[in-house]
């Protein structure tokens, strides 16, 4: 059974376009969400705190035996270009070929469900600290852009669907069938 950490934001100062919530709440109901899936499919899972600090997330995931970290959070565009900006960025470790081979994976299943498939990508890093300081192979996922409406909107539309996406891509990684909740 693969074993995962799952770590959605604890960025609950980076608010929505919309006012209606934080980057923390959405990417917290996206993991939620996710959790019937990783269930029915034979996933088990830690989730991080939403009121422990981003280094007590790595600690904590650091502490397990996982088999993959995954962060889930939502970008901002720097000042000058907010608002302006969309997509999904997936972020791997520069050095880490299982984190370049799910992300991907993660990608690929991404582009299915995102408005502009082109807008979906890979980026190599070596200074998040999801990626450079957990000891299992990570991604940490920009799902797409809450200071920009349509891409917010995007987000909070489809938590559903986002999550089942996000399992399905998992399941790829680990090699196991993916199997629907039952409700």
């Amino acid at each position: 059974m693969p074993n995962l950490f799952l770590s959605p934001s604890v960025q609950e100062y980076n608010p929505y376009i919309n006012g209606l919530g934080s980057e923390e709440y959405y990417m917290n109901l996206v993991a939620d969400a996710m959790e019937p899936y990783l269930i029915s499919c034979g996933i088990s899972f830690t989730r991080n705190d939403p009121d422990a600090t981003l280094q007590q997330a790595i600690a904590l995931s650091n502490a397990g035996n996982y088999d993959f970290h995954l962060a889930l959070h939502s970008n901002a565009a720097p000042p000058a270009l907010a608002g302006q900006l969309q997509g999904c960025d997936i972020y791997y470790y520069a050095t880490s070929t299982q984190g370049a081979r799910a992300a991907k994976i993660f990608a690929e299943n991404l582009k299915v469900i995102y408005p502009d498939p082109a807008k979906v990508r890979t980026v190599a890093n070596t200074t998040l600290g999801e990626l450079r300081l957990v000891k299992a192979p990570s991604n940490l996922i920009e799902l797409a852009y809450h200071d920009n409406a349509e891409d917010a909107f995007w987000i909070i539309d489809n938590i559903q669907l986002i999550a089942r996406t996000l399992v399905l891509a998992l399941t790829e990684y680990f090699g196991i069938p993916f199997v629907e909740p039952s409700i």
